[in-house]
């Protein structure tokens, strides 16, 4: 048997350390693909030491998990000694069940209600915005509390509860009884807990994502927002550089280990002969507490500082906008530069990311933080329009806006061209390998339901455009409210499922780079992305169907906005020809600005392939989007949809 359970272990290290070593693998690999190794490179290093967005979020998360983690460490130790010494059996049992809700409670359900919490508390305060770093940190400290407490609480039963008693009874008060004898028993416990709590801190999402306010990014949700496009190896590079800083402090704490208990057994001989000095390990752990409590007073000073300067808060699609990696502009410090040379006026633009306009409508409609500038898709302004959730602009605070293509206003989702400017546009076309699909299957919707590539086509997975997929094939209205239309739809998608080999989003960049699929509909911008990166045995091409999805992202002003003049001077700023090249170059989408489609250097750093995906002939443009664009479904066939989709994914 010994063999069996030897080869038993090697495959789960395999199993839990596989996907680490590809991870340091491909943080050298000179493409920026995460699947196709194309040769060793130390570019994405260099790339993330000029990453001041995402330094700066990692920033904030230590930041972040060093208060809470060490505020819920003491915190989470005094309440530990207090439960400890409840007398009543019951309300220990009591305090140990509220202790362990919210470890057992889904992160989400926590996120939510420490939400509507934070925001119900803030309007009964007044307060514009309810979510900032104050309250994350509050959401962190409650959910790290209850792992402090159950590794401090064993060690005090452990403990000789006649010790305390004993160091009072020579005349110590309870504090230096703690401080001198309690402590360095229950010191152990106390590390450990300290280490659990900045750990579930450092990587929290979930709750992070639900109580954040704006300026305050942390490193997983920047990543979260970075999913809009696809991640790159340079965050690769940043999670290799944490794993190897873990992997030295456990070094040095196990080095440690055996000379911090011969401490322990010196210190507890010495204990009962002589008055001592505070431990090692607890002048430690008080040195954290200052430590903590300097950041904190620090972080408390910097808000109080940044209150007094004005701020302007942006909303939009994670990786939508050029943020000075790899020798891009980074539009946001540009517009702080400009505004202050223009304006004799410091500002500072708080930039968050979402990954849907679900999410953004969700965060807006919770009133949990107020925005200035967002940056929704056609359908959703549609919907924001209609339940009076956007602020009519006033175009004289924005020249620019004469620079939009007579072909890319009046738009069905605002049709007087009052409250949106167009930021991008795309269209939905099919990507293909043309070393393995044949010519003459191209052209149009068909080449997805082609049994000849069966399993090898991707879907998209989320309903709407899935759904759109099998609608244009089958010549249907894709925002019919004909439920049998969309019966009719759901059929052609139970058809095409046997062919499928798999239903994917951001997924489908490492499929088709790395060959492992051959067909997929997708967004013409983030083609270039996987043709850039694509293996030397890929040959990765694009088209449009006749009929497609064709859509908007436009920059808007909620309702909720506290500084409408200056998100409208933002707007105009963004329509410069500087910042909407830069922008247009970065994220690979179609400009709807003349500055951007008429620049010589535009089309020459772009390419003519991409000039002809990016921009289709604009003769019926707009004819062509208000008859194949996604519009805002009721309630009743949105629900249906889901319904529908779901039966065909469990099916």
């Amino acid at each position: 048997m010994r063999p069996i359970a030897k080869v038993y272990t090697a495959l789960i290290f395999l199993f839990l350390f596989a996907p680490i070593a590809i991870l340091l693998v491909f943080s050298f690999n000179s493409g920026n693909s995460l699947s196709v190794f194309s040769g060793f490179s130390l570019h994405w290093y260099q790339e993330l030491l000029h990453d001041t967005n995402t330094l700066g979020a990692l920033k904030n998360t230590l930041i972040l998990a060093l208060s809470a983690s060490i505020l819920s460490t003491i915190l989470g130790t005094a309440a530990a000694v207090g439960i400890n010494k409840l007398r009543s059996r019951t309300m220990r049992s009591a305090m140990n069940t509220v202790t362990n809700i919210p470890m057992v409670n889904p992160d989400i359900i926590t996120g939510i209600s420490l939400m509507l919490l934070f925001v119900f508390a803030g309007r009964l305060m007044g307060l514009g915005t309810s979510l900032n770093f104050w309250t994350m940190l509050i959401a962190h400290i409650t959910f790290c509390l209850p792992y402090v407490i159950l590794q401090v609480l064993p060690k005090l039963r452990q403990m000789d509860k006649s010790l305390p008693e004993a160091a009072m009874d020579l005349g110590c008060t309870p504090m230096r009884a703690f401080l001198k004898v309690e402590l360095p028993e229950i010191m152990p416990g106390v590390l450990t807990g300290l280490i659990m709590a900045f750990t579930l801190s450092l990587d929290d999402f979930v709750i992070s994502y639900f109580t954040a306010g704006n300026g305050f990014e942390t490193l997983p949700i920047r990543i979260y927002s970075m999913t809009k496009k696809t991640v790159t190896p340079k965050m690769y590079a940043l999670a290799t550089l944490i794993f190897f800083a873990i992997l030295a402090l456990l070094i040095i704490s196990n080095l440690m280990d055996e000379e911090t208990a011969q401490e322990r057994r010196l210190a507890k001989a010495k204990r009962k002969k002589e008055r001592k000095p505070l431990s090692p390990q607890a002048k430690r752990t008080l040195a954290l507490s200052v430590l903590g409590g300097a950041a904190v007073l620090a972080l408390a000073v910097s808000f109080a500082g940044r209150a007094q300067q004005l701020e302007l808060n942006v909303y939009n699609w994670g990786e939508y906008i050029s943020d000075g990696s790899e020798g891009s502009l980074d539009t946001i410090k540009a517009f702080e530069k400009w505004y202050e040379e223009e304006y004799g006026q410091k500002i500072r633009v708080n930039y968050s990311t979402y990954a849907s306009n679900e999410d953004m409508y969700a965060k807006l409609k919770s009133g949990s933080v107020s925005y200035d500038v967002i940056v929704p898709s056609d359908y959703m302004i549609a919907r924001l329009i209609a339940e009076d959730m956007l602020l009519p602009l006033d175009y004289d605070n924005i020249p620019n806006y004469k620079y939009i293509g007579e072909q890319f206003r009046g738009l069905y989702y605002d049709p007087n061209d009052e409250y949106t400017v167009p930021y991008t546009y795309g269209v939905v076309g099919i990507i293909y390998n043309a070393n393995q699909v044949d010519e003459a299957d191209i052209g149009d919707w068909d080449l997805m339901w082609n049994p000849k590539y069966a399993g090898r086509i991707l879907q998209f997975n989320n309903s709407r455009d899935a759904f759109g997929t099998a609608m244009y094939k089958l010549g249907i209205d894709v925002n019919t409210g004909d439920k049998a239309q969309w019966d009719q739809a759901l059929a052609e998608l139970q058809a095409q499922r046997p062919m499928i080999k798999a239903y994917v989003m951001d997924e489908i960049f490492n499929a088709m780079e790395s060959g492992e699929a051959d067909i997929g509909a997708y967004y013409a911008g983030d083609y270039f992305t996987m043709a850039d990166a694509q293996a030397d045995s890929v040959d990765l091409q694009f088209y449009y169907p006749p009929a497609t999805n064709y859509f908007f992202d436009s920059m808007c002003i909620p309702s909720c906005a506290q500084h409408k003049e200056l998100a409208e001077i933002f707007i105009d700023y963004m329509l410069s020809e500087e910042a909407a090249i830069a922008n247009a170059e970065y994220i690979y989408y179609a400009c709807p600005n003349a500055l951007v489609y008429e620049s010589e250097d535009y089309i020459d750093e772009m390419g003519e392939e991409a000039m002809e995906i990016l921009y289709p002939p604009m003769d019926d443009f707009k004819e062509r989007y208000n008859s194949y664009a996604y519009q805002n479904l009721s309630d009743d066939i949105l629900s249906y949809m889901n319904e529908l989709w779901e039966s065909l994914k469990i099916n």
